[in-house]
């Protein structure tokens, strides 16, 4: 099956349908080395105090 069949197919699949699709590929995607490997990176920084706030948020995006 080509790419582009399961694209055709993939249209075809009702709204719910599709979102299974897309809850499955996601979780694909979670088990790769490349994202584990960027999820440690992004937590490991948040535990060194690496973030932005949500006050820090706010104030760099606040429209006077």
């Amino acid at each position: 099956m080509s790419v582009l069949q399961i694209k055709q197919s993939l249209s075809r699949l009702s709204a719910k349908e599709q979102r299974e699709i897309q809850v499955y590929l996601h979780q694909l995607r979670r088990r790769t080395p490349a994202w584990k490997k960027a999820t440690a990176k992004r937590i490991a920084e948040v535990k060194a105090g690496k973030f932005t706030t949500i006050e820090q948020m706010e104030e760099l995006y606040r429209r006077d």
